[in-house]
């Protein structure tokens, strides 16, 4: 089947420190995933900060050239600089940050960001089809350009300006957008609205979704298919309902647990008591120093990657579910 997104063994490397006695951090470590195409589909990418999601969000957003491996969209790579098509790109990948009140500036009105989208992609001729064009992609999220016209963000609440942050991505009618934690900031009340909108315009406009999260319970509710990181690798890959009602890697397994009503996240000073960078240059498995089932084989080279059935595997040496 042909691929909207096709991650193929994808690093990216930062340099901490000065030149001279600086280290690299593998952030991203051969990472690979894809999406199809033809089938709208919801990818959560999850695990506690500094797992290297969000490096991986910025490098399908070419906001960091990869040091290895390749990246394709929509059958074409990124690294065919020649051929890149900067409007085609953001016509056809939109993104939705964090923290809303950063993505528009106080100073300005809200609905001018969204007019700026449509007139300088060229969605809209004139101010008069960029005002059809607004209003059209407002209220697929629940508002209005009536609502919305000429009011600053301090009118709004988190929640209201991350619709209207989701309503500016959709303009361009994209086939993906990137949500890099698109709920941490918003209050709990308005997180499951975002959430169902997401499930929402999947299906009506047809877009996929790369929802960078470490919100386990919104991932249970909204995934299609969940990829765990853990210090930059791609350590389980699969069906959202397989992988979190059985998990294969003794670390999903432990974010599992940590998670045991609807609507918690796991306490990452339980989990993780701290980030060690040592442990992203480790060169066998780098769950093995914290892992409960670790034998000395783990600690002497990095697993494979096993396969269980058609779209799920596991980066273990011991997983704990068995291929039917």
């Amino acid at each position: 089947m042909d691929k909207l997104l096709d991650i193929k063994n994808v690093t990216k490397v930062f340099r901490i420190g000065g030149m001279l006695r600086g280290r690299k951090l593998v952030a991203v470590d051969g990472v690979s995933l894809s999406i199809d195409a033809g089938t709208p589909t919801i990818l959560s990418v999850v695990g506690e900060s500094g797992c290297g999601k969000t490096t991986l969000c910025k490098l399908i957003l070419r906001m960091h050239d990869p040091d290895g491996g390749e990246i394709i969209l929509a059958g074409n790579s990124y690294a065919d600089k020649k051929n890149y098509n900067p409007l085609r790109f953001r016509l056809d990948v939109q993104p939705i940050f964090q923290n809303p009140y950063e993505t528009f500036s106080a100073r300005k009105p809200v609905d001018s960001y969204l007019f700026n989208t449509a007139l300088r992609l060229k969605i809209a001729k004139n101010r008069a089809e960029a005002e059809h064009v607004v209003d059209e992609a407002l209220k697929s999220v629940g508002m209005s350009l009536s609502v919305v016209r000429k009011k600053y963000t301090t009118q709004f609440s988190g929640g209201e300006l991350q619709r209207i942050s989701i309503a500016r991505a959709l303009i361009t009618r994209p086939k993906l957008i990137i949500a890099d934690e698109p709920v941490a900031a918003i209050d709990a009340s308005m997180k499951m609205n975002i959430i169902n909108l997401f499930k929402e315009l999947k299906d009506k406009y047809n877009v996929s979704f790369v929802y960078i999260t470490h919100d386990l319970s919104t991932a249970y509710y909204v995934s299609d298919y969940i990829a765990t990181l853990y210090r930059g690798c791609l350590i389980e890959y699969g069906p959202a309902r397989e992988i979190m009602d059985n998990p294969a890697h003794p670390y999903t397994e432990l974010l599992m647990n940590a998670v045991p009503r609807v609507g918690d996240k796991w306490d990452e000073s339980l989990v993780l008591p701290d980030t060690e960078e040592s442990e992203y240059s480790i060169t066998y498995c780098k769950f093995a120093p914290r892992c409960p089932y670790a034998t000395d084989g783990c600690r002497q080279e990095r697993p494979s990657m096993k396969m269980f059935g058609e779209s799920r595997k596991v980066l273990c040496n011991h997983p704990l579910v068995l291929a039917e």
